[in-house]
């Protein structure tokens, strides 16, 4: 069984791999023999830029230096989302009062989006970091509460009962049963979370920023420079990619126990 699974993400690796070098071959095609070469470099151009600012300067830091201030923004704002997320999905999710008085503000907040809150986070936090993490923290707390809450909401009614008849306490029911049957549920809240926070970076490096992924997108754009925007495009795909990738590996060894029962 371990040998098919092997083979099938060696199959996956080959098919991926594969489909990225024919966006590549149609990039460098496109920008070769249309017009398109006009308004946007070839993958040569750019990639040959993109490692040279591995150790180059841009600004005042490397590409890696912006990534890093960019991914340690995302960190600091979805750590925050997170705990208060699973905090405020667990209430709503185990008390009737509490998702009876938070609901509706909640349903009222949850459509605007990360960028909406950019006025209001100047307002309220002026134009440092806090103002940033802010956005950020907006961007990925939505989805936390939901996806929390729904994992408390579906705890089989029977396993409490039985818990119950068997002398167990509020605390007991809540660390035995409801906790660790909403833990998938949070994770894949976690995951949608942590994809939103790090979407959200370019909208929280616009608020006055000299430095992050979106600084190098927003300052290409200003001189016109489509080789530092798709340079920062990249950069924030490809951390994304890894980011969603070890929260799957997390939630591998986390939730071991729900893997091998399906």
């Amino acid at each position: 069984m371990s040998k098919i699974l092997s083979n099938e993400k060696v199959q996956n690796i080959i098919w991926g791999t594969a489909g990225l070098l024919f966006v590549l071959i149609i990039w460098q095609l496109s920008v070769a023999f249309t017009t398109m070469g006009r308004v946007i470099p070839g993958p040569f151009e750019v990639f040959k830029s993109l490692f040279s600012y591995i150790f180059k300067p841009m600004g005042k830091y490397t590409l890696i230096g912006h990534t890093l201030v960019s991914l340690t923004r995302v960190l600091v704002g979805f750590t925050l989302s997170a705990v208060c997320g699973i905090i405020l999905g667990i209430g709503m999710g185990c008390s009737e009062k509490i998702n009876a008085i938070v609901r509706p503000i909640f349903h009222m907040v949850r459509p605007i989006p990360g960028v909406a809150w950019i006025p209001i986070a100047i307002l309220w936090l002026g134009i440092g970091e806090e103002a940033k993490i802010f956005i950020i923290f907006m961007g990925g707390f939505a989805q936390v509460v939901l996806n929390t809450m729904d994992g408390a909401r579906r705890v089989d009614p029977t396993l409490l009962g039985a818990a119950r008849m068997l002398g167990a306490n509020k605390r007991q029911e809540f660390f035995k049963i409801v906790l660790p049957y909403s833990v998938p549920y949070i994770f894949a809240g976690l995951q949608i979370s942590l994809s939103t926070s790090w979407m959200a970076v370019l909208a929280a490096e616009m608020v006055s920023s000299y430095k992050g992924s979106g600084w190098i997108i927003i300052t290409g754009m200003n001189n016109g420079d489509t080789v530092q925007i798709l340079i920062g495009m990249i950069s924030i795909g490809v951390v994304g990619l890894m980011i969603a990738f070890i929260m799957r590996i997390i939630e591998r060894l986390l939730c071991s126990w729900r893997i091998q029962g399906q």
